[in-house]
């Protein structure tokens, strides 16, 4: 499969709304309903759709497998609450639980890539009997920190570091918006500088074509972005909500999959995976990739999905 895929090929994938947990998520599923394969749940992270999992979802379904890839809360096609603690990490994993509960699956194989990463290793933690394997891409998980995370990251790496930038209602939610496209096509961090100078016609990187691009710029000039940016602004929150998880493994089998550039492995490194994953099945670095491997390197992060998947039995 070519890293640019073409529109028609992604309409083929069958889309609908599903209640769960108060809201409604727009699904987009393919693959056969009774294949006696594992049911896969693709998460996204930020600023992503369920559209960045369109190559796994279609090569996925062809090996045979039953694949569901939502908007999450807050993006896309999916319900978008106004209240900033409509977010934290316990809401998100409670809203796949129910997704669950609607397509009749007892537990799925979920992956995750960025802020999808994170919920899905919740979901391990916190609904291990519906998690049947789990795949977090690009953010480790790492055992509960001491204290929370903000106030850790602000000393460490200052006011202007993207995640402490965007804590502020409205300011990086305006920046963002202002220029979709130049949101989305940019090589740097987010932070207030970058949102200071003057707007640039960058072109989009080569994994992503003209019409990809613009779908993903269609949809963000609808919905803004305060929806996702809503996960950052729950860090805190979601460190207080999980206090009873902290010395609670997960037991399910796991990988890790990166790419040796992504900035992510600079503030968030993955040596401490093994404390809290005790069936760590791989750690896939694809050398010269950056943070947008599913999209970038389809073909590698497909082979090794479809490796983990058949090792479950």
């Amino acid at each position: 499969m070519s890293d640019q895929l073409p529109s028609t090929e992604w309409e083929k994938v069958a889309a609908r709304d599903v209640t769960t947990n108060g809201i409604t998520l727009r699904v987009h599923e393919h693959g056969p309903q009774d294949s006696g394969k594992p049911l896969v749940v693709l998460c996204h992270g930020f600023p992503e759709l369920a559209f960045s999992w369109r190559h796994q979802v279609l090569a996925l379904a062809e090996a045979g497998y039953r694949v569901i890839a939502p908007d999450m809360r807050g993006y896309g096609g999916s319900s978008r609450p106004a209240d900033p603690e409509a977010y934290d990490a316990l809401t998100l994993c409670a809203d796949l639980a129910g997704l669950l509960d609607a397509v009749g699956a007892d537990d799925a194989v979920f992956v995750g890539h960025d802020w999808g990463a994170s919920v899905v290793w919740h979901m391990a933690w916190a609904h291990p009997e519906r998690v049947r394997a789990v795949v977090g891409m690009s953010v480790p998980v790492t055992p509960r920190s001491p204290a929370p995370p903000l106030p850790i990251m602000r000393k460490r790496l200052g006011d202007d570091f993207y995640i402490v930038w965007f804590q502020e209602p409205g300011v990086a939610d305006r920046a963002l918006a202002r220029n979709v496209r130049r949101t989305l096509v940019t090589r740097e961090i987010y932070s207030a500088q970058w949102a200071a100078r003057p707007d640039e016609r960058l072109a989009p990187p080569r994994w992503l074509g003209d019409e990809e691009l613009a779908h993903y710029v269609k949809t963000f000039e609808a919905t803004g972005f305060t929806g996702g940016l809503n996960y950052y602004r729950n860090m805190d929150r979601t460190w207080a909500l999980t206090e009873h998880l902290q010395d609670r493994t997960i037991d399910c089998p796991a990988l890790f999959v990166t790419g040796s550039k992504d900035p992510v492995g600079r503030f968030m490194p993955d040596d401490k995976m093994e404390r809290v994953l005790t069936d760590l099945r791989g750690r896939v670095v694809l050398d010269g990739a950056g943070h947008w491997i599913q999209q970038e390197r389809p073909q590698e992060v497909n082979a090794a999905l479809l490796e983990f998947l058949a090792g479950l039995g």
